[in-house]
């Protein structure tokens, strides 16, 4: 098994829950049949059959299943019923239904019906990682998704459930990817993307199994397009696709991490959701570091509000977040250097502690080494010597444009070597003190 898409939630790391408090909790939810007058039943069911646990448990893992019954009445044949039934009132009673006699008149008709309708049943899993603080639902859409959290926050007193929120938009960074040609580390881009436009057109470019020529989207990022869902590949592990809303959709595991059938369908099916659980759980971390970090806003002391960057798409993450701006004397810093505050990633501001304007990364030296020899301002390239992550490279090289070892970001998302000067006198990394 493998889930296909995920709607990812927040959960305290560790979740101290055990599976069996957490099935005694689901129990009073349990599924059972639709009944003829039933149009919608959901409830809780268990992930191996009937008879088997409502929480499936392995390695401290814990896999839960929705299930749900709808009958399937098309609304066109019950206006047709209806209106059947209306020409028979008529030319009983000479006058036509008003319209409160037509919404009873569809009312009985679909009383009459819904015995003879259809059911279809489908199942929606649950991913748990108690461990890291993860719940993903295997769900599409973010309707489907809350669905479950509807009825997991009815079956789970005070459940501390959250929407997963980033430190920069996936918008924003998927476009920055795509601008400089170039994947955060551990990620390589594919060849299915769409890029939309802003403004009232919403005009958009799709690819699909084509290859992102970097001259073209700039092209269309110059002409005002955004990327909004992007294919990726983690580690030559798992591919899937990232959208604005921070799903990620359409994951399939790759051959490399796929294992050799087990001796019975108990043992594979375990083993299957064992490795599916572990891999996930670190694609989800990379991820999450590749767009800045997870935002905590609570822990955040209170500040002036900048533009932040929460994902959009569930319900709970459509609120907007505050992040701290820098001081004044750090702003004013920066406009000397023809900067902004928003050319800053929020964590590098974050890491100038109050009221001491230095902090230096040890590996700083080292990158401005890197730079300097192979004379080439790129993050790829600090990233293959140093072994780093793509946001760290990249907070590195603001550093370094504010030492005045490297030139600004041009527009297409280089940048240039300036040479030493031996008379000048560099600037500490994330130093902005006169």
């Amino acid at each position: 098994m493998f889930f296909k898409n995920l709607q990812i939630y927040r959960l305290p790391a560790p979740w101290a829950m055990s599976a069996a408090v957490l099935e005694q909790a689901l129990a009073q939810q349990l599924f059972t049949p639709a009944t003829s007058m039933d149009l919608v039943r959901q409830g809780w069911a268990a992930p191996r059959g009937a008879g088997q646990p409502l929480v499936h448990a392995v390695g401290g893992q814990f896999l839960l299943q929705l299930k749900t019954e709808k009958k399937l009445l098309p609304s066109t044949v019950v206006n047709q019923v209806a209106a059947a039934r209306a020409l028979e009132m008529e030319e009983a009673q000479g006058f036509a239904p008003g319209k409160k006699a037509m919404k009873e008149l569809k009312e009985r008709v679909t009383d009459e019906l819904l015995p003879r309708a259809f059911p279809l049943v489908s199942t929606t899993a649950v991913w748990i990682d108690p461990v890291n603080g993860w719940l993903v639902v295997d769900a599409a859409s973010p309707a489907k998704a809350d669905e479950v959290v509807k009825l997991l926050l009815k079956s789970v007193d005070k459940l501390p459930l959250e929407s997963l929120r980033v430190m920069r938009s996936p918008v924003a960074m998927m476009t920055g990817w795509l601008q400089r040609d170039e994947a955060p580390a551990g990620f390589t881009v594919d060849q299915d993307a769409i890029m939309r436009a802003t403004g009232e057109s919403k005009a958009q470019v799709a690819y699909k199994r084509h290859t992102l020529e970097a001259d073209d989207i700039r092209r269309h990022i110059a002409a005002g397009k955004q990327c909004t869902r992007l294919a990726m590949t983690w580690s030559d592990k798992i591919s899937f696709v990232l959208d604005e809303s921070l799903a990620i959709k359409s994951v399939k595991p790759l051959e490399i991490i796929k294992e050799s059938a087990t001796r019975n369908d108990d043992e594979r099916f375990d083993s299957d959701f064992a490795l599916m659980s572990g891999e996930l759980a670190k694609l989800l971390v990379d991820l999450v570091e590749a767009l800045g970090g997870e935002a905590e806003v609570d822990a955040r002391p209170p500040g002036p509000a900048v533009d932040a960057a929460p994902a959009k798409g569930h319900e709970p993450v459509r609120e907007q977040r505050q992040v701290l701006s820098l001081n004044d004397h750090i702003a004013g810093q920066l406009a000397q250097r023809g900067l902004t505050m928003h050319d800053m990633e929020p964590s590098a501001a974050d890491a100038v502690p109050p009221g001491d304007g230095s902090t230096t990364d040890p590996l700083y030296d080292h990158a401005v080494e890197v730079v300097r020899t192979h004379q080439r301002a790129s993050i790829s390239l600090v990233q293959r010597h140093l072994r780093i992550g793509y946001n760290r490279v990249a907070r590195l090289l603001e550093a370094m444009e504010i030492a005045g070892v490297v030139t600004a970001q041009a527009s297409n998302g280089s940048r240039q070597v300036l040479p030493a000067s031996p008379s000048s006198q560099p600037v500490a990394p994330y130093s902005l003190s006169p």
